[in-house]
């Protein structure tokens, strides 16, 4: 991990991972990508999950006064069950097969979305079953690829939050998850002590972008801003698809 392609690579997506803490749309689920474009992916998830825990805490003073309590309450216990079941089966589910699953759930959601922009839908209440299953695959999808974001907007999108609780609470959720995979990726050998040092040297760039994030989504008009989360989800969705697609085909 050297050279001024990766150090390159590694700000960017600390910038990225940064930005999306401060609540612009998924842009945190492109670091993971953008870095293994230089190491192996399984590398680089473990050296950005330093970064995201480090980003989560500015992201969590950002949005302090801003989140749900009972969309939180309910969603993550799920997302705990499912970071255990992504410990327990890390070596015997492929990573690809994860990535498709998560790629067609948010396709299929967010053409729906966008199908239905003319149609205007009553803000449904969080509901305990579906919030927990939702929570739980998000937990993990977390574990396995920091791809977290689709099913937990499958969630969360549909509730009627306004701007600022959407952002806060999704921050909030994933700080809560990302520090409950600390520990199985130690015992996984994904932090290594090198890993822990280069992951030191991205803290600054990822934290600047967190308060550049949450400057912008102050800034962005709310209807913009969630036409922006599902074109973002969709985008995503589809590159999860076809990166899980190729890797199983190959």
């Amino acid at each position: 991990m050297e050279g001024w392609g990766f150090w390159i690579a590694a700000v960017i997506a600390a910038a990225l991972v940064g930005a999306g803490k401060g609540g612009i749309p998924i842009v945190g689920m492109l670091g993971v990508p953008v870095l293994a474009l230089v190491i192996p992916p399984g590398v680089a998830a473990g050296l950005l999950l330093p970064v995201y825990v480090v980003s989560d805490i500015f992201g969590l003073w950002a949005y302090r006064r801003d989140y749900d309590a009972r969309v939180l309450a309910i969603a993550l216990p799920g997302a705990m069950v499912g970071i255990a079941v992504g410990w327990a089966t890390a070596s015997v589910v492929p990573e690809a097969a994860v990535r498709v699953l998560i790629g067609v759930i948010g396709m299929a959601f967010a053409l729906n979305l966008l199908l239905r922009r003319g149609v205007v839908a009553e803000p449904r209440p969080a509901r305990v079953g579906p919030g927990m299953f939702w929570g739980a695959v998000t937990g993990f999808t977390s574990f396995v690829s920091h791809a977290g974001a689709p099913p937990w907007q499958v969630f969360t999108l549909p509730l009627g939050l306004s701007r600022s609780v959407f952002a806060g609470t999704s921050t909030i959720a994933f700080a809560v998850i990302n520090a409950a995979k600390l520990p199985p990726y130690w015992q996984l050998g994904l932090l290594s002590p090198t890993n822990l040092k280069t992951a030191a040297m991205l803290f600054l760039p990822a934290s600047l972008a967190v308060f550049a994030g949450v400057g912008l989504v102050k800034r962005l008009p709310e209807k913009l801003f969630f036409q922006l989360v599902t074109w973002a989800l969709l985008l995503i969705s589809i590159k999860l698809a076809w990166d899980g697609g190729r890797a199983l085909a190959g």
